[in-house]
């Protein structure tokens, strides 16, 4: 089963390195640095390397070789959007520049005034969509809708060094009461962000295939985005070259509680996404349930 355990990798000191290099030699320091960093996990992390190896030889249709590669080059780029995530929280959003896919749906959303639900994906770096939509003077506000499972040290370090942000959080509760206030924020006229590819053991599931193989989703996203009449919108901001980066939007054509038919063209969308940025998959953990511990 493609569940994740809300653990994430890495410590406070190894963050509170890369922000000094930052803050004192700038970032391409920091991506120096990260080469020794990658090599750890591509030598060590064996579970991992697994789960990513897999994507890249059975679900992108790599050669052994190349995917080898490929699992490096993924552990690097994953933290060069870390290190960017850093560096534009702490003020320095002038040193990249940004591209705009779609932005006009998100101005009509929010013309609408009736609120609006963004899916995303562990894919990119969306953690800088509300640093990114700044840059247009838009009028909004991101509540993003998670756990608490990844309420840590680290966290609690990188926002003691970060501008304060502008994201509200909700957090997913067993007494459902986080349904009460997606809807409340709905009816303010602000956006509610959730990620529909990372679904926790005991939590139901939804089960479609993706490149070519099943694996499971979590249906909570696609329920609430398919019940509440609101738009939807896809949304991924993509790293590109020369600390440049592109968001993506595209609405969904939602039918009222036809949750299966999101999920499809959910899955559509980030199959087009993996196609242009196959580095950028960023699940680390047996996504389609293909492995044995």
């Amino acid at each position: 089963m493609s569940q994740w355990d809300g653990k994430s990798k890495g410590t406070v000191l190894g963050y509170k390195i890369f922000v000094f290099l930052i803050q004192k030699a700038g970032i391409k320091s920091a991506y120096f640095l990260l080469c020794f960093v990658a090599s750890y996990y591509y030598i060590f992390l064996k579970k991992s390397n697994r789960a990513i190896f897999y994507y890249f030889k059975e679900r992108q249709h790599y050669s052994y070789l190349k995917s080898k590669k490929m699992v490096f080059k993924s552990y690097y780029t994953l933290g060069q959007t870390i290190i960017d995530k850093i560096s534009i929280s702490a003020g320095m959003r002038n040193k990249f520049t940004y591209e705009f896919d779609g932005i006009e749906v998100l101005k009509n959303l929010l013309a609408e005034k009736k609120g609006g639900i963004l899916i995303s994906a562990h894919v990119g770096n969306f953690e800088i969509a509300e640093h990114f939509l700044g840059d247009i003077d838009l009028d909004f506000r991101i509540n993003l809708v998670t756990t608490d499972l990844e309420h840590s040290a680290i966290k609690n370090y990188l926002e003691s060094v970060a501008q304060k942000p502008s994201v509200k959080f909700i957090i997913i509760k067993d007494d459902l009461s986080h349904i009460f206030e997606i809807n409340a924020a709905l009816a303010r006229n602000e956006l509610v962000c959730l990620t529909g590819d990372r679904y926790f053991e005991g939590t139901k599931s939804l089960s479609e295939k993706i490149l070519g193989k099943e694996a499971h989703f979590p249906a909570g996203p696609f329920l609430i985005a398919s019940r509440l009449k609101v738009p939807v919108v896809f949304v991924y901001v993509m790293k590109e070259p020369n600390l440049h980066y592109h968001l993506y939007a595209r609405e969904a054509s939602v039918k009222h509680r036809d949750e299966k038919g999101l999920l499809k063209e959910y899955i559509k969308s980030v199959e087009f996404i993996l196609q242009k940025y196959p580095l950028q998959w960023f699940n680390y953990f047996d996504f389609w349930g293909t492995q044995k511990d």
